[in-house]
């Protein structure tokens, strides 16, 4: 007679016996009995330079990208107008910033949007501290069941320069975590294509491992040689390597397990930096794919880095027809048509933010949908082009981890955004009653 344990049949097993011609979503038949509720997720999406912030008095207060009124008696203004259809689903967020963070210049603010670190320089470099997807993907192990704990997307793609990175992910150490900027690798990522049979990946991971083992034997001897300062930079370095050799243990466990196949139709898997609009909205349906697949449950994107005329995005909105780029559209915005035009711009982010709150609404899970268990702050780290306070910040989804929306929420300026961080955390799961500079948690959300 069969135990109930073999007669049980989960995600892994099911996958790793089926050949899916769709992607397979979460499924409460095919969960544990510890896990009979939907997971919980995380996504932030990150913009550079601010916001359109006009005089309330000015002919172009309709560009402000905050809403007009306060609590639940509150009116988007044409920067926010895509999300009056998820009016029930965020909540609008104003006056919060990290403190440390206004004293360093605006365009370094980027890599602390989910750290609360100043970046104050140290002996060996900048410092930063762990970021909040990593803090509870990593540190807390809320990212150990799938097949990767988080995903870093942007836009630039890689780490970029050691400030204004590439990336919002950072390690325990402070360390960027590159990220993707090619759909198709993210794709192939996700899902795989590139026909290596199990066992070439296989030998690949294994001499790779071996590669790793040989590098931190070498480097124990070379430890003791070095001077104090060369010692904490090899410390840091090394860091890195033991993280790589984590991903690849982690990869090894799960090559095994096919990867869910998706239909690819209607992604534009070729976009790339001079075919912006498609290109982020592909990079939008591939983290819609990622957590309707339980993937991954961590995801953060780039839209742009903070590193100006260098930053590959910084042309997106002159390929798409706006007067300027986009760092000359936030120097352009302090008043008259500069603040419109600002604003158009803020109004084309914002409905490709709607679009991924749309493809998660409309993925039906357990009672409701993926982005019912989904929580994503999406915002910038900037009010005005180089003003390090009052962020504009966006939080939603997340009905079933206890969110209350339909709301603008004032705070006063001392409030630290790493409150809103603990309130995160929480409904994540994680039990931890601090992140950064906190000084308690934001319950009114």
């Amino acid at each position: 007679m069969k135990t109930a344990a073999k007669d049980r049949m989960t995600r892994r097993s099911m996958l790793k016996a089926s050949g899916i011609c769709m992607a397979l979503p979460w499924m409460e038949s095919l969960a544990g009995p510890a896990s009979s509720e939907p997971p919980r997720r995380f996504c932030s999406i990150y913009f550079p330079y601010g916001v359109s912030l006009p005089n309330q008095e000015s002919e172009f207060a309709q560009w402000n990208w905050f809403p007009q009124g306060e609590g639940r008696n509150f009116t988007f203004n044409k920067s926010l107008e895509p999300l009056n259809e998820f009016r029930d689903h965020v909540t609008v967020l104003g006056g919060l910033c990290h403190p440390k963070v206004k004293r360093i210049g605006g365009h370094d603010s980027g890599d602390t949007f989910l750290t609360g670190e100043e970046m104050s320089l140290k002996a060996n470099g900048l410092k930063n501290s762990i970021s909040l997807d990593q803090f509870m993907a990593s540190s807390h192990r809320l990212g150990s069941k799938t097949r990767f704990s988080s995903l870093a997307l942007s836009s630039d793609g890689g780490t970029g320069m050691p400030t204004r990175a590439n990336t919002l992910s950072f390690s325990n150490t402070g360390q960027p975590i590159p990220s993707f900027n090619r759909p198709a690798l993210v794709f192939e990522r996700l899902f795989g294509l590139n026909g290596e049979s199990i066992d070439a990946q296989r030998k690949g991971l294994t001499r790779t491992g071996s590669h790793l083992d040989l590098l931190l034997d070498d480097a124990k001897s070379m430890h003791r040689k070095l001077a104090k300062t060369d010692q904490d930079k090899l410390d840091q370095y090394l860091t890195s390597v033991r993280e790589i050799e984590r991903d690849v243990e982690r990869s090894a466990q799960w090559l095994d397990v096919p990867r869910p196949k998706v239909n690819a139709q209607g992604l534009s898997l070729d976009a790339d930096n001079e075919t912006p609009d498609k290109l982020i909205y592909t990079m939008l349906d591939l983290i819609a794919l990622a957590f309707q697949t339980d993937s991954t449950r961590f995801v953060t994107y780039q839209l742009a880095s903070m590193h100006g005329a260098i930053s590959i995005a910084n042309k997106f909105p002159s390929l798409l027809g706006f007067p300027k780029d986009a760092h000359g559209l936030a120097h352009g915005a302090g008043k008259g048509l500069g603040a419109e035009n600002k604003g158009k711009w803020d109004l084309y982010q914002t409905k490709c933010f709607a679009y991924l709150l749309k493809r998660l609404s409309e993925m039906e899970e357990g009672n409701g949908s993926v982005l019912d268990n989904t929580c994503l702050l999406y915002g910038s780290s900037n009010s005005k082009t180089h003003n390090n306070t009052n962020y504009p910040l966006v939080l939603a989804g997340g009905r079933d981890m206890g969110y209350r929306h339909g709301q603008y929420l004032k705070f006063e300026s001392d409030t630290p955004l790493s409150n809103l961080f603990v309130t995160i955390q929480k409904r994540m799961g994680v039990d931890s009653d601090s992140f950064a500079d906190s000084t308690g948690s934001i319950d009114r959300v």
